[in-house]
């Protein structure tokens, strides 16, 4: 007699296989979170290394300290980023050469020699030579952790991913706002308190470099290297196993079409879809720089003075700069892969290039009142819920998302070059530009750079939302032949 049930041993056979399958999801999500955690400690250093001279300048200038003037407190901050930008070059090649993560080992060794060095700096010269050294370290984070959490995520995840690294960035940055206003309440009578401040930046570093020990490399950059059951295997402990594969055969795929070609350099550049791809991702890169979001991250407390703010107060007022900078990562990372990139950066900027414009106004029209230290905070907080929503997750993520894995570490090195120098010049002017026309008049030079901006992204700037690495790469090759033909 037939019936419709089946034997319980097959039921239990088939909840078995289901649990299995549950549980190993589950620990290739937990693996691929602990990657993205330990990899973003990069970011978190940055972050803080950059974020820390907003509270440390004003007791690092005193004259029993290093006695900074206007333009030696902008070198020194600036000089970081000096280095990040040729950082960002060698970063690029190291890690394309090398690989991601060996490359993050020895950037976070770097992390930690440099910062003791800024520590315990003697003078002005000393603190800008270890800042540089610094900035190489920083430079080379800012291309690889990218290209790494680009190339372990999944296309549908991939803008949450590597925008987690943003969101360590502006994390760290908050975290030196917090020590910074507590150890200057609390010691601000030690004069050499700044060198506290500096010194918290080892712990990271050190967390960073140990965590790398047990983290994959790459499996694009495996592949493309030849290892293709290397690459195969850390998929499958970050994928299910059909996609691991099928992810696998469309690198293989693209790697065979890049065999085609030559590997990248900087000749390269000669070849007019090469130029076309690297100036689209230079653009992007400045993009995020000419907002000014630095003016107020670096010189802050400086602002905040200037306003009406004593120093400690300032220096706590920086407390909800980073609040906001965190909670908006967090709301820009949730929209990124429900919003497309183009739209939330030409938002982002309309609101950055609105929040200075009104900055620039209120502090002309009202000089000298009680109430306008206040006001300038808060928009500076606006400023920066539209910078760290928008504009900087979509700068970092289309970074990593645009370039062709032959060209990508060199591609980004390239741009990620260009935004340290941008970044560069505005840590180096700022003060300058602030202690001779004041704060108006700089920040309207912001603003309009900021209409410059939105004309850029509304003309050049593509949609990457949704489709894979291997997709956006087809899409510019296709674009390539349409501009051969037409030629």
């Amino acid at each position: 007699m037939k019936t419709s049930e089946e034997p319980a041993f097959v039921k239990t056979s088939a909840a078995s296989s289901n649990e299995g399958q549950k549980k190993q999801r589950f620990s290739q999500k937990t693996y691929l979170k602990l990657i993205t955690f330990i990899s973003t400690f990069g970011g978190l250093l940055y972050g803080y290394d950059t974020g820390v001279v907003n509270g440390a300048l004003p007791y690092m200038s005193r004259e029993d300290q290093l006695n900074l003037s206007p333009f030696t407190q902008g070198l020194v901050t600036s000089s970081l980023l000096f280095g990040a930008a040729f950082g960002a070059i060698f970063g690029g090649r190291l890690s394309d050469r090398k690989g991601r993560r060996k490359t993050i080992i020895s950037v976070a060794f770097i992390f930690l020699i440099a910062t003791i060095g800024c520590s315990i700096a003697p003078n002005m010269e000393i603190m800008v030579l270890s800042r540089f050294i610094l900035g190489l370290a920083v430079g080379a984070t800012s291309v690889t952790v990218p290209a790494f959490l680009a190339e372990m995520a999944p296309a549908e995840k991939r803008g949450r991913l590597v925008t987690q690294n943003e969101l360590m960035i502006v994390t760290g940055q908050l975290l030196a706002y917090i020590f910074n206003a507590v150890l200057a309440n609390s010691f601000g009578d030690m004069g050499n308190i700044w060198r506290y401040m500096l010194v918290i930046a080892t712990l990271p570093a050190v967390l960073l470099w140990l965590g790398m020990l047990i983290v994959p490399e790459s499996p694009r950059w495996l592949a493309s290297k030849g290892n293709i059951k290397g690459a195969l295997q850390v998929l499958e402990k970050i994928r299910e196993r059909m996609q691991a594969r099928k992810e696998l055969e469309e690198i293989e795929n693209t790697i065979v079409n890049e065999g085609k070609v030559k590997k990248a350099t900087f000749r390269d550049l000669k070849l007019p879809h090469v130029r076309r791809i690297i100036l689209i991702g230079i653009g992007i890169a400045m993009i995020q720089q000419l907002t000014g979001v630095n003016s107020i991250m670096y010189y802050g407390t400086e602002i905040l003075k200037d306003a009406g703010f004593s120093t400690e107060a300032a220096l706590i007022g920086n407390i909800a700069n980073g609040v906001i900078s965190v909670a908006a990562t967090f709301v820009g990372i949730a929209l990124l892969d429900k919003v497309g990139r183009r739209p939330m950066l030409f938002i982002g900027m309309v609101g950055t290039s609105t929040s200075l414009l009104l900055i620039g106004i209120i502090s002309m029209t009202m000089e000298g009142s009680s109430v306008l230290p206040y006001i300038i905070l808060s928009l500076t907080v606006l400023f920066l819920a539209f910078q760290q929503g928008a504009v900087s997750p979509v700068t970092w993520l289309m970074q990593s998302e645009i370039y062709p894995l032959h060209l990508r570490g060199l591609a980004m090195g390239i741009s990620i070059f260009c935004l340290f120098m941008m970044n560069f010049l505005v840590g180096l002017l700022f003060p300058v530009l602030f202690d001779a026309f004041g704060l108006a008049t700089t920040f309207f030079i912001f603003v309009g750079l900021g209409l410059i901006s939105l004309f850029f992204i509304k003309r050049y700037v593509p949609e990457t939302k949704g489709r894979s690495l291997e997709e956006i790469e087809q899409t510019f090759a296709k674009s390539q032949k349409k501009y051969a033909q037409q030629g």
